[in-house]
C-alpha cells in the first residue's frame, strides 16, 4: 500500500509505505525521488538491503535512514514500513538542524547507520506509524501540518536513539560533531568541482591542517580520503545507472583532464572504468 500528501502549492511531497513490494530508490535515474529522504522502519526479521550496489543486513527491530541521492533495493519490502519526504514538505529552511533534512542521522558520522530498537521504541515508533496511518488518509486543510508535526516527532525519536548507540557522538562536543556534519553538508554541495581539502577548510574557517587533524581524532577517515570517496561513489552511480561515457561521467564530476579521471578512478576502485561497468 502507498499513500501519499501532496501540495500543490509548496510542491511538498510525502508518501508512506505499508507492505509495498515495489517500494524502491532509483537513485540519481529518477528525477522524482531526488529530493526526497527516506526512513524505513524493519519491524520484523532480518534482511539484505542493496545501497549503491553495496549489500547491507538490516537488523530486525530497526530503523535505517537514507538520504536523497542513495539508490536502493530490499530483499523483502513487502515486510517494511517506509516514510518519505522531499525537502518541500519538511525542510523549506534548514531550521532545527539536528532534526531536519541535514540533521545528524544524515550528515552524520556514520552511513548507513542502523538505529536499533528496543521492546519500548518498538511500541513507540508503532504508535507514529499508527497515527501517520490515520492522518494520510484525512484530506482537509490540517493534514499537511499534521503530518509534518509527526515526521519532526519521529525524526527526534530516532535521533535520540541513535545518539545513544553511535559512541563517538557522546565522545566529543556538540560543537566537534557539527563541524563533522558542516564537512559534509559542504562536501555534498561541492564534491564536483572541489577536490581539494583547502577549499572545505577554508569555508570552516579552518585551516586544512587542523581540519585533518581534528578528522584524525573524531573520524575514521581524512578529509581527503571523504572528497574522494564522495567522488567515487558517484562514479559508480553514473556508471551503474546512466549511459554516460567515462569521458563525460568526468567532466560531470569536475575533471578537465579525462585520462586524469581514469588514473583517479582506478587508483580508488582497483579497476578502469570498462572493466567496472564490464562487471556490474
Amino acid at each position: 500500500m502507498l499513500r501519499e500528501y501532496r501540495n500543490k502549492a509548496t510542491l511538498g511531497y510525502f508518501i508512506m509505505h505499508v507492505s509495498n513490494e515495489t517500494f524502491k530508490g532509483d537513485g540519481i535515474t529518477d528525477a522524482s525521488l531526488k529530493s526526497i529522504n527516506t526512513f524505513v522502519f524493519n519491524k520484523g526479521a532480518d534482511q539484505e538491503v542493496l545501497i549503491d550496489e553495496i549489500k547491507y543486513r538490516m537488523p530486525p527491530f530497526s530503523v535505517l535512514p537514507l538520504m536523497y541521492n542513495q539508490h536502493f533495493v530490499f530483499e523483502h519490502p513487502e515486510t517494511l514500513v517506509a516514510w518519505q519526504f522531499n525537502r518541500e514538505f519538511y525542510c523549506i529552511v534548514d531550521h532545527d538542524a539536528e532534526v531536519g533534512c541535514v540533521g545528524f542521522l544524515f550528515y552524520g558520522i556514520h552511513h548507513p547507520m542502523f538505529v536499533l530498537l528496543n521492546k519500548k521504541e518498538m511500541e513507540d515508533l508503532s504508535d507514529i506509524e499508527k497515527n501517520f496511518s490515520e492522518e494520510i488518509c484525512l484530506e482537509d486543510g490540517f493534514q499537511g501540518e499534521m503530518l509534518r508535526s509527526l515526521l519532526k516527532r519521529l525524526i527526534i525519536k530516532i535521533t535520540r536513539i541513535a545518539k545513544k548507540q553511535v559512541k563517538s557522538y557522546s565522545d566529543f562536543s556538540n560543537e566537534k560533531m557539527d563541524l563533522i556534519r558542516n564537512f559534509s553538508l559542504l562536501l555534498e554541495g561541492n564534491f564536483k568541482k572541489e577536490h581539494e581539502v583547502k577549499f572545505y577548510a577554508s569555508a570552516l574557517n579552518k585551516s586544512p591542517k587542523t581540519l585533518a587533524n581534528f578528522f584524525a581524532i573524531c573520524h575514521e577517515l581524512s578529509p581527503l580520503k571523504l572528497i574522494h570517496n564522495r567522488i567515487i561513489l558517484e562514479a559508480k552511480r553514473y556508471i551503474h545507472y546512466t549511459d554516460k561515457t567515462a569521458k563525460e561521467i568526468a567532466y560531470e564530476l569536475g575533471f578537465e583532464n579525462p585520462e586524469h579521471f581514469s588514473r583517479f578512478f582506478k587508483s580508488n576502485t582497483g579497476k578502469n572504468i570498462s572493466a567496472f561497468r564490464k562487471d556490474d
